[in-house]
């Protein structure tokens, strides 16, 4: 979740390590039951805070650089995953090109849709624990995880292989 919401993994790797010394620092006398969920809404805010900062970073940037936009250098990490080795070359460029074409289409999705999508489908969270960790009902799991569902599908309808 943090690779997808940042880009970036070593920025990643340090907010999933920040979220981790939290839960320790916090709730290590809860139950070990809780701390799945708790560990996520941690995360995730540790995210919506790297978001934050980023963004009064590039103010200041744009401001420091006398109105010049900050330059992005887009090097996205799928881009530069490698494929497995066991793969052929052109089994490994395809499935480099459909993480790629998936991951921009995860990207897309609003906050809630992307959080519902990664907990119950990549994390398989059920969705009860996805209320939890969210902090909402079991209801609007489910409606942010259709509307995720169908708005993947609708995206990436021309890339279907039937």
């Amino acid at each position: 979740m943090a690779k997808m919401a940042t880009g970036s993994r070593d920025d990643a790797l340090d907010i999933v390590q920040d979220a981790m010394f939290k839960l320790v620092e916090k709730y290590s006398a809860n139950h070990n039951s809780e701390w799945r969920p708790l560990f996520y809404r941690i995360l995730n805010s540790k995210i919506t805070d790297y978001y934050r900062r980023n963004a009064v970073k590039n103010r200041l940037i744009s401001l420091a650089s006398f109105g010049m936009k900050a330059s992005d250098d887009g090097a996205d990490l799928i881009d530069r995953a490698v494929g497995r080795k066991t793969e052929e070359p052109e089994y490994g460029a395809t499935r480099e090109l459909q993480i790629k074409i998936l991951s921009r289409a995860i990207a897309k999705l609003p906050a809630r849709q992307r959080e519902a999508f990664m907990l119950r489908c990549w994390d398989g969270m059920s969705t009860t624990m996805a209320a939890n960790t969210m902090g909402c009902s079991e209801g609007s799991v489910k409606t942010h995880y259709s509307r995720a569902m169908h708005s993947l599908r609708d995206s990436l309808e021309d890339y279907r292989y039937d």
